[in-house]
C-alpha cells in the first residue's frame, strides 16, 4: 500500500457489503482506515482487513455522523498529524480533468497533488476535490472559498468542529470562511459519487420524506442571511447568498516553498490510456500521445 502524506479516513455506516470508497482505495492501493461502529464490526472485517478497520468507542456510536467526525480528527492529532482526510463511504473512482474530458486516474496521486497545492499555502483549512458530475468543459483548476464535500481534507488545529444534525460539511466549510481562512475545491481531480438518496446506509434514511426541506431550514437558522431555502433541482434545497463570492480571502503563499520533485505525482497519461475503457476516450488520448512522440 502507498502511504499518502495525510492519513485517509473512511467514515462508514450501513455499506459492509458494498463500501466503494474502500473498494477503489483498496484497488488504488492508498493506505487507508475504515471507521465503523462497532456492532458492525464483525460485518466489515468479513469484506476488509482488520488492520485497516478502527472501531468507534462506545460514546461515539448510535449518535449519527457528527461524534465520528470529531472523533477522526480527535484521533488524526493524537497521532501527530497537521492534517487528515475524511472520505464519505459512496464513492467509487477518481477522474482527472484533461482537455475537457474526465479521465479515470489511480486516486493516489490525486490525493498527494491536493496535498502538495495544499501545503502550498498558509491558510488553506480545507481543500478536496469537486464531484464528477460537475460541467468538466471550461473548468478552471481549482475554486477558491466555496463548499468541499465527501473528499476532504482538513487542518487539523483549526479551533472549529463538525456540529449541528444537518448539512455539517456546508456549515464547517462557512465556519472557516466566515474565521479568514480559505478553501479550495480541485476541479483538475474530481471524485465519482453516488448522488444523494441512492443506496442504502449513510444518510438515505434521514433524507426520506421531508428530510431534504429539515436539513435547508436549519442550514439556513445556523446561518441566516447568508443560507436561504429553495426548491433546486425539484427538491428543497440550500442556497448560499451570492454563491459564496461574500468569501474573499486569498490565498497566503508560504516562504521558501519547495516543489515536488515530480510534478505528475507519477500520474502519465500514457500510463493513464492503456486503463480507458472508453473507445472514445482513448481515441482522444492516443492521438495526444503521437503528437509528443513526434
Amino acid at each position: 500500500m502507498r502511504k499518502t502524506k495525510y492519513p485517509v479516513y473512511v467514515l462508514s455506516k450501513g455499506r459492509y457489503d458494498k463500501c466503494k470508497t474502500a473498494m477503489f482505495l483498496e484497488k488504488d492501493e492508498v493506505d487507508y482506515k475504515l471507521v465503523v461502529e462497532i456492532q458492525e464490526y464483525e460485518e466489515y472485517a468479513k469484506r476488509f482487513d482488520k488492520s485497516r478497520i478502527i472501531v468507534l468507542p462506545k460514546e461515539s456510536t448510535g449518535r449519527g455522523a457528527i461524534p465520528v467526525r470529531n472523533f477522526i480528527w480527535q484521533h488524526s492529532i493524537d497521532n501527530g498529524h497537521e492534517r487528515h482526510w475524511e472520505l464519505d463511504d459512496n464513492m467509487h473512482m477518481v477522474y482527472r480533468l484533461w482537455k475537457g474530458k474526465r479521465v479515470p486516474c489511480n486516486s493516489f496521486p490525486a490525493i498527494r497533488a491536493c496535498e502538495d497545492f495544499t501545503d502550498r499555502y498558509e491558510n488553506i483549512a480545507i481543500s478536496g476535490l469537486n464531484y464528477s458530475f460537475a460541467i468538466p468543459w471550461n473548468l478552471p483548476a481549482f475554486y477558491l472559498n466555496v463548499h468541499v464535500y465527501s473528499f476532504m481534507l482538513i487542518r487539523n488545529d483549526l479551533t472549529y468542529r463538525w456540529r449541528g444534525e444537518w448539512n455539517a460539511d456546508t456549515d464547517l466549510c462557512l465556519q472557516v470562511l466566515s474565521g479568514g481562512w480559505c478553501t479550495v475545491l480541485l476541479n483538475a481531480f474530481m471524485c465519482a459519487k453516488n448522488r444523494t438518496m441512492k443506496g442504502k446506509g449513510g444518510n438515505t434514511e434521514r433524507y426520506q420524506g421531508d428530510g431534504r426541506l429539515k436539513m435547508a431550514r436549519a442550514l439556513e437558522r445556523q446561518w441566516p442571511g447568508v443560507v436561504k431555502t429553495r426548491r433546486r433541482f425539484g427538491r428543497p434545497q440550500h442556497y448560499i447568498h451570492r454563491n459564496w463570492r461574500n468569501f474573499d480571502t486569498q490565498l497566503i503563499r508560504k516562504k521558501g516553498i519547495e516543489f515536488a520533485e515530480d510534478t505528475e505525482y507519477g500520474l502519465k497519461v500514457k500510463q493513464v490510456a492503456d486503463e480507458i475503457v472508453s473507445p472514445k476516450v482513448k481515441k482522444i488520448m492516443t492521438e495526444f500521445n503521437s503528437k509528443n512522440e513526434r
